[in-house]
C-alpha cells in the first residue's frame, strides 16, 4: 500500500473527522468538524492531508503554518500524524515523512517541526532516521532548505 498524500478539501470533512475522533481526540465530533472546516476550506493557517487512497484513507496528517524570522520565513508544524494501527509497521510513516517535507518545501516552507511526547521512543526514532533533529525534549525539527 502506498503512502500517497492527498490534500484534503471540504468533501473530506466527515472522513477526516471520523479518523481524528477514532485516534482519540479530546474534542467531541462537532468540535472536531468545527476545527477542521477552516483548514479544509483553504485557510492559510493549516492543511490536512489524507494518507493512502483518497477514497479510503488509512491515516492523516494535520499541519499548521507559522512564520519565524530565524528560520528564514514560513514554518510548518505537524499537529497530528495518524496511521491506522493495523496498517502501522509497513513503512507508511517513513514514506509520509519523506513526501511531506518535499511538498511543503515546494510551497515555500523553510522548516518543519513535530512535537513528540518524550516517552514516544518509536516516533522519535522514526523522525530521527529521517534527519529530524531533536531541539528539546519534545520537539524535532527538519530544515527544508
Amino acid at each position: 500500500m502506498s503512502a500517497s498524500l492527498h490534500l484534503a478539501g471540504p468533501d473530506a470533512l466527515a472522513r477526516l473527522a471520523t479518523m481524528i475522533d477514532a485516534a482519540g481526540s479530546p474534542l467531541d465530533f462537532a468540535q472536531i468538524e468545527g476545527a477542521l472546516a477552516p483548514i479544509l476550506n483553504g485557510t492559510p493557517h493549516g492543511a490536512a492531508y489524507l494518507i493512502g487512497p483518497a477514497r479510503a484513507p488509512v491515516g492523516f496528517v494535520l499541519v499548521s503554518f507559522g512564520w519565524c524570522v530565524n528560520a528564514g520565513g514560513m514554518t510548518a508544524t505537524i499537529d497530528q500524524i495518524f496511521i491506522r494501527e493495523n496498517i502501522r509497521g509497513r513503512g507508511m510513516g517513513s514514506e509520509v515523512l519523506i513526501a511531506l517535507p518535499k511538498a511543503l518545501a515546494a510551497a515555500g516552507v523553510m522548516t518543519m517541526r513535530a512535537h513528540i511526547p518524550s516517552d514516544n521512543t518509536r516516533a522519535k526514532s522514526l523522525f530521527a532516521r529521517l534527519r529530524f533533529i531533536e531541539t528539546d525534549a519534545q520537539t524535532m525539527q527538519l530544515a527544508l532548505t
